[in-house]
């Protein structure tokens, strides 16, 4: 199944950045450019990367103007991420080309990438609620309060699963059709942000 193969592309990026467990290393992407994989991975490395930021620039005694710096990163980070869930649809756009739509067929409310997206930040609270769930310094209750959240969450991965490959299971077979509407932020365009607008005359 696609979903638990995606998955596991999310966890082989998490362990590996979690190795160094710093924003600044060196990121390699182990997967060909051809491989959905290497999609699959580099989207769950720059919401890893982004899981870190935000745990960082809710330092209360963040430097100022570092947490500026960092929330400029923040925002291109989102943007990345935005760009590679398109990337990621438009390898299921290609794949399904073909497809003969039914005539009965009917659209879902998310893309498969969007569907996909929110599994790769499912597969980082798992993995950071694991993390919680066996802390050693940790007090009892804390044990048992993050055990019952990993056991919901590990709940949702399977449903989430199930509801994709069903998405992609649909298209295949011509029950569901994809329609992307492709990202139109304003505030990242000079001609449509009036602060950025203001800027250049």
């Amino acid at each position: 199944m696609f979903s638990e193969y995606a998955y596991s592309i999310f966890l082989k990026s998490i362990k590996q950045y979690h190795i160094e467990d710093t924003v600044n290393q060196v990121f390699e992407n182990p997967y060909e450019k051809e491989d959905i994989a290497h999609l699959l991975y580099r989207k769950n490395w720059i919401d890893t990367v982004q899981w870190h930021y935000e745990d960082i620039i809710r330092d209360p005694n963040i430097n100022p103007n570092e947490a500026l710096t960092l929330k400029r990163k923040i925002d291109a980070s989102n943007q990345d991420r935005t760009d590679l869930v398109e990337y990621i649809d438009n390898y299921f756009l290609n794949k399904y080309e073909s497809v003969k739509i039914n005539e009965d067929a009917t659209i879902n409310t998310e893309s498969p990438a969007w569907a996909i997206d929110r599994l790769s930040i499912l597969a980082l609270k798992i993995y950071h609620m694991q993390e919680e769930a066996t802390r050693i310094d940790a007090s009892p209750e804390h044990l048992d309060k993050c055990q019952l959240k990993l056991d919901i969450l590990l709940e949702q991965k399977k449903d989430l699963c199930s509801a994709i490959d069903q998405l992609i299971g649909d298209i295949e077979a011509g029950n569901k059709y994809m329609k992307v509407y492709r990202q139109m932020k304003m505030y990242n365009d000079e001609e449509l942000n009036p602060i950025l607008r203001g800027q250049k005359q």
